[in-house]
């Protein structure tokens, strides 16, 4: 499991061995809260016509967007670790030329933008609360080192959080205004997604694995980078 799923005292925290955040179940009545960031300048200000949990085939194109395929997963769970059914888990994120699904980023851009990026993706949580997305890894944006993929999470006219999945190991990270504002180690380790190269799946193409703990409200977002992409 990702460190989303698991909620200790801090200052007990680096001493924890790592297999609490690799256990499936283990304390899973303790349950750390995914840290809500900013939602950034780029939510699509007009959604594409297509807009289900595929990325990287837009509506009948048999041509796929350009970058790496990757395979994001994860559950939407309460704190205490029941599944949240019914939850409509979105992701929003710029295309492998650093283009945003948005009119004051793609329309500067024109020239550059993949058009077969369908840039922003919906998932319905079932019964286990898991959601999947086929979209490509996430590239450095200008003024953002860090690659990330943006996730809100909706259920009925309830907005839930919204945050970001950054990828574990990447060297920009600690250049990123959103990343570094993040200033409690914890809360650091969980927006951070192991991106690993799939199984079962066509060479080149990579999984990553998040699990979104709900607990705290939009009005709770940290202030730092509230308008970075």
């Amino acid at each position: 499991m990702q460190p989303s799923t698991i909620l200790f005292p801090r200052r007990n925290f680096l001493g924890l061995s790592a297999a609490l955040f690799t256990t499936p179940g283990l304390f899973a009545d303790q349950l750390l809260r995914t840290p809500s960031l900013t939602e950034g300048p780029f939510y699509p200000d007009k959604l594409p016509l297509d807009t289900d949990n595929d990325l990287i085939i837009l509506g009948n194109s048999l041509t796929p967007a350009v970058g790496e395929i990757t395979h994001l997963t994860g559950r939407v769970l309460t704190a205490s670790g029941e599944p949240v059914r019914d939850a409509v888990v979105e992701i929003w994120q710029c295309d492998a030329h650093e283009v945003y699904l948005h009119t004051r980023d793609s329309v500067p851009k024109a020239r550059q933008i993949d058009k077969n990026f369908q840039g922003f993706g919906r998932f319905t949580t079932a019964s286990t609360g898991e959601y999947r997305f086929r979209t490509i890894k996430p590239v450095p944006y200008p003024g953002r080192p860090a690659p990330h993929i943006h996730v809100k999470v909706k259920k009925g006219d309830r907005e839930l959080i919204t945050t970001q999945i950054m990828i574990r190991g990447f060297a920009g990270n600690l250049r990123d205004g959103v990343y570094s504002g993040v200033r409690d180690i914890i809360d650091r380790e969980l927006i951070l997604a192991d991106f690993k190269k799939a199984k079962d799946s066509k060479p080149g193409e990579w999984s990553a694995q998040f699990d979104i703990v709900l607990g705290r409200t939009p009005d709770e977002r940290e202030p730092q980078g509230r308008r970075r992409g």
